[in-house]
């Protein structure tokens, strides 16, 4: 039996290729989900099956809880550029129904949601969730929340809609609770 010893340089180098091949492979999340974020406290749990691996997670585009005359507020989440949620609440004066044949143009295989649990009106689609709910506060009568993801993350399709959903029915009573909606 022919035994080679390697020289210290040798192993040095073979050690250093592996370390940089590990970490090349590594990828990951190397950033951290804010706790509260667009106004409102951030579920990373319910956030997370939407996010990829990447460098750097940002909020844009400002809050949903608009200060003064405002109507609207919208933010979205990236990852290294990318949209991950864009996240829109709009303030109206009555309550709009998602299933109505207006706002189909919103949806890909547009469905109801059945059982939220708060009174309102839901529809699901593909990519994006809208919510119809009273307020009854000083900002609002009514709120519009709109969740829009990525198409391409949050599993296929079917789990994708069911953590769609999941993210909207979080979001819609942190959204009226900082509103400060008595319905």
């Amino acid at each position: 039996m022919t035994r080679k010893v390697l020289s210290g340089a040798t192993t040095s180098v073979i050690i250093a290729c592996f370390a940089l091949s590990l970490a090349a492979c590594g990828g990951g999340q190397d950033y951290t989900v804010p706790q509260e974020a667009c106004g409102i406290p951030l579920s990373e749990e319910k956030l997370k099956p939407f996010l990829f691996d990447g460098e750097r997670l940002e909020i844009t585009r400002g809050s949903l809880i608009e200060t003064g005359s405002s109507s609207q507020g919208a933010c979205e989440i990236r990852v290294d550029g990318k949209m991950v949620a864009h996240l829109r609440v709009d303030k109206v004066d009555k309550l709009y129904d998602p299933m109505d044949p207006s706002e189909e143009f919103r949806f890909t295989n547009r469905q109801k949601m059945s059982n939220l649990p708060f009174d309102g009106v839901g529809a699901l689609g593909d990519s994006r969730a809208m919510v119809s709910t009273g307020c009854s506060g000083p900002k609002a009568a009514y709120l519009i929340a709109y969740v829009t993801v990525d198409g391409q993350t949050g599993g296929d399709v079917t789990e994708r809609r069911k953590n769609i959903e999941a993210l909207t029915l979080d979001l819609v009573p942190k959204v009226k609770k900082e509103l400060g909606c008595t319905a």
